[in-house]
């Protein structure tokens, strides 16, 4: 991601940029990690969503804990959480390209689907 030239390495000035990405991130992390716990359970994760703009069903959240939660405890850590937001935010992009009139609806075919998400950088 911040490997410009994609030559499998970083220069300094993309090292810098990284770093302000991953401090940025703990900051974010913290600020919803409202009982200093180090991991985000389900009602401060519903809370980070909503304040990004999702609303999500309790049972949506529920399993995007389920999915990131490498430890099976009902939360997930600092690099879990990053992981779930750009995954969240980068098919919620994708959904909107298809979704013209914004309304929350589309409709694909199975293998418009599949190469949507098989198309789609998630790490």
């Amino acid at each position: 991601m911040f490997d410009r030239t994609n030559q499998g390495r970083i220069s300094f000035e993309d090292f810098s940029a990284l770093w302000k990405y991953v401090i940025d991130w703990q900051n974010c992390f913290r600020s919803f990690d409202r009982d200093n716990s180090g991991n985000i359970d389900r009602n401060e994760m519903n809370t980070a969503l909503v304040s990004f703009g999702y609303r999500l069903s309790d049972g949506l959240v529920e399993t995007l804990i389920k999915k990131f939660d490498r430890h099976g405890k009902g939360t997930i850590l600092f690099d879990d959480f990053i992981q779930c937001c750009i995954t969240l935010h980068t098919l919620t992009a994708a959904f909107r390209q298809l979704d013209t009139d914004q309304d929350g609806v589309i409709q694909i075919h199975y293998d418009q689907f599949l190469s949507m998400v098989f198309s789609l950088k998630l790490k």
